[in-house]
């Protein structure tokens, strides 16, 4: 599975695109804790004191945000499934 990173998340993890080895059928956050094992400077910026995901990082699958989905982090994955981190987004 390939994860996309966005803004500064790409920076922490020194690459846009980060590969990790997790099989269909692993949920989302599988997915998740292996791009963390893989590039741990990331977890830093992406998970709060509690080793929570922070409220504002958005984790999305095929362009859908896994929070706002039934089964959240708990979502299993699909071969082919696009997996991407934004962070806040602000404008002005």
């Amino acid at each position: 599975m390939e994860w996309k990173l966005f803004a500064d998340l790409a920076e922490h993890a020194g690459d846009r695109h980060v590969t990790v080895d997790v099989d269909p059928g692993e949920t989302v956050g599988v997915a998740l804790d292996a791009l963390f094992e893989d590039r741990p400077a990331l977890a830093d910026r992406v998970l709060d004191d509690d080793g929570e995901l922070r409220s504002q990082i958005n984790v999305l699958r095929n362009g859908k945000d896994v929070k706002s989905q039934e089964d959240g982090l708990e979502t299993e994955l699909e071969a082919g499934d696009e997996l991407a981190l934004f962070p806040p987004v602000s404008g002005g």
